[in-house]
This record gives C-alpha cells, structure tokens and sequence, in this order.
C-alpha cells in the first residue's frame, strides 16, 4: 500500500470542447450517473493507500470547485485521507509532482508515492491493486515505476514505453517513444516489448527528491524553500481539507520551470522499470470515443429519422434524415460563451484543429 496518492487534476481538455474548456476541464465531465472522470480516480487512490495515507489532489483555483463537487459525497473518514492543495498557476506536470514530493516529505522520509491521473477510465479495481502493489515494491527498492499497457490497436495519439525481458510483470526501461505516425505505430504493436504510456508513475519521495536535484533543479528548487503549512493555512469545503494559503506557493510556482514530467524526469532517469498492466485502460481522447461510454444522449432530443447520432445539448436538439453525426453545443448559461460543435462520426479528432483555429481568431474565451 502507498502512503501517498497525488492525483493531477489540471489540464483544460480542450479535446471534448465544448463540454470541456479551461473552466470545466475534461476530468469533471460526467461518465456515468454518479460518477465523473475525476471521482472515479479517487476512489482509485482511496483503494490503494495505508490507513495513515493521503490523497493529494493538485488543481488550480479555478477548478477548486468542481473537485469538491465531484467529492462531496465521500463519506466522513475518506475526506480526512484527502488534502486539496491549490495550484497558483499552471506549470505542467512536473511542477505538479515536485510540488506534492515536497508535501509528502513533511510527513517522512520514506513514504511511497502513486501518481493517477485524473482523466482515464481504469477496469476492474482489484487488478489494478494488484498492479499498484507490484509497482509499490519497487518503488521501495529506489525505483521510478511507470505502467506500460499492452497496445490493443496501432494508436497515434499514446506515447510509447519499450521495455526490456518482463519478468513476474515488471521489465526494465529501454526507452519512451513520443507519439508515432501510423506506420510506425502498426511496428509497435507487432513488437511484444513496446507498451502504451499510461502517464501513472510511483516512487519513494525521498527517491524521487534526488532525482529532481540531478535531472531537474530548475525545477523543484524554488519548492525547497516552502516550510510545512500550518493548520491556519487549510480552509475546509465540504469536509474536504484544502491548502489554500501555503506562504510561498504562489513565488515557487512563478520561479519553477515549466515542462512535463516525463520530459524533465521519466526520460532521463536510468532506474526507470515497469509494471505490464493488466487492467483495461481507456483515455477518451475524442468525442466519439466519450459516446460511447455515454450511452445516452444529453439533453432533450427529438428524433425524425436521425440515425447513429449523438446528442449533448443543454437546449433542445431536434434530428431530421441525418445520420453518424455528433452534436454538442453550450448554450451559454450563466454567463458562459455559446459554442456548437457538429461533426461527423469519424472526423473527430479534427476538433483539435477547431481548437488552434479559435487560438488563432483570439476567441480565446470559448475555451
């Protein structure tokens, strides 16, 4: 079991836009009844810590809100394992881990870290448990663990883990590979070594502290200079206790380096292994893929003779003699910016390039 859990809930997700923009990024999206992407991570993390463990939740400010929401109805003593800790700016994940490293080293020395994301779909619970806890072991023996899943389809838009001989699920690193053409994807697959990045890490926080002063100390240097927060620091939302003033946050995150952890550390890191994971492990990285999870359409939708379609409205849809579209618009309730999205079925990772072009307008209020 770990003691700490760190679950990374930035990111703005603009690959589900407009649904999910910079103020309701793609982890807060609904993906069941109860549950949203986000949730459904804590509940991961819960699973995995040791009764005097924590969950450390990294999020800016603006989306404080939405991680209480998405906690609220934790029961009493899961919110006492949660400590909430405001990022004043977004400076990649990197700063995200360096700044939760400095957190847990508050509390020991020796205490072993899992690092989730916030925004993946992860199947059955008792696998990954099992698989969290092979991971735990090394990272007690001073490892940096990452988990590699076995590719079930040439993927373009994974990063790639090559690994060495797997025994007993754990291999060393050979190398990471970024984001491949097709071609090169379809060799991967075919080659028994190469694995989905899953983006998940663990470690020991005193390990992964030296690591960051040999790798990256543009990085967590400003973070050293942080002293334990007092209780007067914390304010408490729902039960959930928040870090919400720590002195010198604010001066450490306009100082450190903004890069990604994988980048600054996994890459370069020569005590890297991994753990072949035998979970299902899903990144819905496009509207077609979330309908698919999302069963229904939502919204109130009135339907002629639309086939296939997808439907996520907040202001009533009717569909006549089309077909394998997705709708999704915002109306702009309270305040918020109107945006439509149509689409065929198909052609939905294009709304990537929807996405630059409103960059590039200087629309920039509709993400």
């Amino acid at each position: 079991m770990f003691d700490d859990c760190v679950i990374m809930a930035g990111g703005s997700g603009t690959r589900l836009w407009p649904a999910s923009s910079s103020r309701l990024p793609k982890q807060f999206l609904p993906i069941s009844e109860k549950d949203t992407f986000f949730s459904t991570s804590v509940k991961r993390a819960l699973s995995v810590i040791c009764k005097k463990g924590y969950v450390i939740i990294i999020a800016g400010k603006p989306h404080i809100p939405h991680v209480i929401s998405d906690i609220r109805k934790l029961k009493a003593n899961e919110k006492k394992r949660i400590v909430v800790i405001s990022e004043p700016a977004a400076k990649n994940t990197a700063a995200a881990i360096a700044c939760a490293v400095k957190y847990s080293l508050f509390n020991g020395s020796n205490r072993n870290m899992l690092v989730l994301t916030s925004d993946h779909i992860i199947n059955p619970l008792n696998v990954f448990k099992t698989n969290a806890a092979a991971a735990c072991a090394s990272a007690k023996d001073k490892k940096l663990v990452v988990f590699g899943v076995p590719p079930l389809h040439p993927e373009t838009g994974y990063g790639y883990i090559e690994a060495g001989k797997i025994i007993s699920g754990i291999g060393n690193v050979v190398a990471f590979h970024e984001k491949p053409d097709l071609q090169t994807a379809k060799k991967y697959v075919k080659n028994k070594h190469f694995f989905w990045n899953s983006g998940m890490f663990a470690f020991s926080a005193e390990f992964m502290a030296d690591v960051f002063h040999r790798l990256a100390p543009g990085v967590i240097a400003p973070f050293e200079k942080l002293k334990k927060p007092a209780e007067k620091h914390f304010i408490k939302l729902q039960g959930v206790r928040v870090l919400n003033s720590w002195p010198g946050i604010e001066n450490a995150y306009k100082k450190t380096k903004s890069i990604s952890f994988d980048y600054a550390i996994a890459e370069k890191c020569t005590q890297t292994v991994m753990v072949k994971t035998g979970f299902e492990w899903i990144d819905i990285g496009n509207w077609e893929e979330y309908s698919k999870i999302s069963l229904n359409n939502s919204g109130l939708v009135f339907n002629a003779s639309g086939e296939s379609c997808y439907v996520d409205s907040d202001i009533p849809v009717a569909l006549a003699g089309v077909e394998d579209l997705i709708i999704v618009i915002r109306s702009g309730k309270n305040g918020k910016p109107a945006s439509a999205l149509i689409t065929r079925k198909g052609q939905t990772q294009k709304v990537r390039e929807v996405v630059e072009q409103i960059k590039k307008s200087g629309y920039t209020e509709l993400l």
